[in-house]
């Protein structure tokens, strides 16, 4: 499989997905602001959305979407627990997780970084994020991961979220437990191996 993704990016969850999976990750950077990849291709081409990640099987197919890459990832090794059986319970606790990560929190934090919007327009947006920091800190108040006591891919996208909160300007230490969390996932052996490899540590 081969992830194609940009620094810091969304894509990170799924490169820490591949990792946590124990995959050999062939990685693939994409200049977003060209749509170019690394080796000049243009990434219209391989992905129509022109957007991070896209994940290219051994099939050829390209899969796109971080939460949809996330499982498919999940369910190639369900030895490693990343996400629970299809069609339990859990898995759907799993992807309420995920669709709140990526409806709530993702364009939540990720608008922050659009340099069209006023400095009063983001402070109104910082100030939305508020009640969804709370959230998530009675959530986690609870158990280690936002599903209970094992690591998911769900935790994997929101540690990436969480970890755009200090290049938008957003102050995450008034919510200790989620800094806790971070600082948690951060430490993962595989989460470190990801981090370094895209040049983030």
């Amino acid at each position: 499989m081969k992830l194609y993704y940009a620094p810091g990016a969304c894509s990170l969850s799924p490169h820490i997905a591949l990792r946590e999976a124990g995959y050999d990750v062939d990685l693939v950077k994409v200049d977003l602001a060209s749509k170019k990849t690394e080796t000049g291709e243009d990434f219209y081409a391989i992905a129509a959305k022109g957007q991070v990640p896209a994940l290219r099987l051994d099939s050829g197919e390209i899969l796109t979407e971080g939460s949809a890459i996330v499982q498919y990832i999940a369910d190639q090794k369900p030895e490693t627990k990343l996400a629970p059986a299809a069609g339990s319970m859990a898995r759907y606790r799993l992807v309420e997780w995920l669709n709140y990560v990526a409806t709530e929190m993702h364009k939540a934090v990720g608008a922050l970084f659009n340099k069209k919007y006023s400095d009063d327009t983001k402070e109104i947006m910082k100030e939305a994020l508020k009640p969804k920091f709370d959230y998530l800190t009675t959530q986690l108040q609870k158990h280690p991961f936002l599903t209970g006591n094992t690591f998911t891919v769900a935790d994997g996208y929101l540690f990436t979220i969480l970890g755009w909160a200090s290049h938008v300007g957003v102050d995450l230490s008034k919510w200790p437990v989620l800094t806790d969390y971070i600082a948690r996932i951060a430490a993962r052996p595989a989460v470190q191996a990801t981090l370094k490899a895209e040049g983030l540590i």
